[in-house]
């Protein structure tokens, strides 16, 4: 209860998950004709809308401002030599295994296809728009005439190529670009502040949403998120241990031992589901495992902005799933697409709350994948965010082990 009162949007996402339930199955059983329950769904769903309409604001400043800020500090690499090097290496590498695994998670267990959602027309018209586009109209697409008709558009791809050019050009220009970089960066801070205020509207939008799928589909979707929720953890489950503890074994690092050592900022980080709110005993128990300081006081910072293992396989798994939920097919090409683009959107963004909300909702916007599935997943985020965060500790912990045991550390 006193978690409750320190989190009181989770216990309102809550209260509105419960709510929309019990009125979604009421109107269900006492509804007959399909016609008036997809009506009555409608108007339900108008809550949803103004929630998705917010969130749909938010995308475009908000990851052309942390993505300038992120790759002109990942320009400052230079300066910190070859540790600095082996770092960025790592968490690139080790981003790429957690997108794909996500991918692979979500492809084999189709957990999305559970929930047999009905696709709005106005989805179903831009789903069929968008399946004749060719390889000319991609490349015309990636490279964007215009960053300001872009940004209006909400069209991330033009957004993340013209923030690689933004940031590397900053980075390189020295004193003259810090006072740029710094407008980003704060215009970044603002941006998570608005999120933050969004954010209460979600119990709303949470409400409508789960209030108009019981309508129509009564309590079999609930059969849906138990099926998502074995799926994702399963798949936190084979990375931790399969994954990362291959990774010790290559390097020669007592996995099992490492993770006894952390079990403490490990526990913290599930039951807040906040890996951040570890990272104080994460350091101090990485250190006591025998990482030097100069190690860990490095690549752990660093980690909680460009390597959160659990949160980035949870973006292409959440992105898939809804348009599984839908009945929608992503190709194996545009899933590809998918994560190399996320490969480059979740740097920066992953350590803060609620913002791989928004990467999420830039992707679906991209591949014309209805926005409402995502308010589905908001129902449950708490619970598979303590399993993300908990994962997230574990894979910065590997991630300093690996730098210090490429630096010659013996521990």
């Amino acid at each position: 209860m006193n978690y409750f009162k320190k989190n009181k949007l989770i216990l309102f996402i809550v209260i509105a998950m419960i709510l929309g339930v019990a009125i979604g199955y009421i109107i269900n059983v006492s509804v007959a004709d399909n016609e008036a329950k997809k009506n009555m769904a409608s108007n339900f769903s108008v809550l949803s809308d103004i929630f998705l309409h917010l969130i749909k604001m938010i995308i475009a400043p908000l990851v052309l401002a942390v993505l300038v800020t992120g790759v002109a500090k990942v320009g400052d690499f230079k300066s910190v030599g070859r540790i600095g090097l082996k770092t960025l290496i790592y968490f690139t590498s080790a981003t790429l295994i957690a997108l794909a695994l996500g991918l692979v998670i979500v492809n084999v267990f189709e957990p999305g296809k559970v929930m047999k959602l009905d696709l709005p027309e106005a989805s179903a018209n831009s789903v069929v728009q968008g399946a004749g586009q060719t390889s000319k109209n991609f490349i015309d697409h990636v490279i964007p005439e215009s960053i300001i008709r872009a940004m209006a558009g909400n069209d991330i791809l033009p957004i993340v190529v013209f923030a690689l050019f933004f940031g590397v050009a900053a980075a390189s220009i020295g004193a003259q670009g810090k006072s740029i970089i710094n407008a980003f960066d704060s215009l970044g801070h603002v941006m998570f502040k608005v999120t933050n205020f969004v954010m209460n509207f979600a119990p709303l939008g949470v409400f409508g949403a789960i209030t108009a799928v019981v309508i129509q589909q009564g309590l079999d979707v609930l059969s849906g998120y138990l099926y998502l929720i074995l799926c994702f953890f399963g798949g936190l489950l084979f990375f931790i241990f399969v994954v990362l503890a291959s990774i010790c074994f290559f390097f020669k690092i007592n996995f099992f031992k490492l993770l006894r050592d952390i079990k403490e900022p490990l526990l913290l980080a599930f039951s807040t589901a906040s890996s951040e709110s570890a990272m104080p005993q994460t350091i101090e128990a990485l250190e006591k495992h025998g990482i030097s300081n100069r190690i860990v006081s490095f690549v752990l910072p660093l980690g909680y902005s460009f390597n959160l293992d659990g949160s980035i396989m949870y973006m292409t798994f959440a992105v898939i799933f809804i348009a599984q939920s839908y009945g929608i097919e992503i190709s194996s090409g545009e899933q590809i697409q998918m994560m190399l683009i996320l490969l480059v959107t979740s740097k920066g963004m992953a350590g803060v709350p609620r913002a791989s909300l928004v990467v999420i909702a830039g992707m679906l916007t991209m591949f014309n994948i209805p926005g409402e599935g995502l308010l589905l997943l908001l129902a449950i985020d708490q619970l598979l965010d303590m399993g993300r965060s908990a994962t997230n500790v574990v894979g910065n912990a590997v991630a300093s082990a690996v730098v210090a045991r490429l630096e010659g550390e013996k521990f």
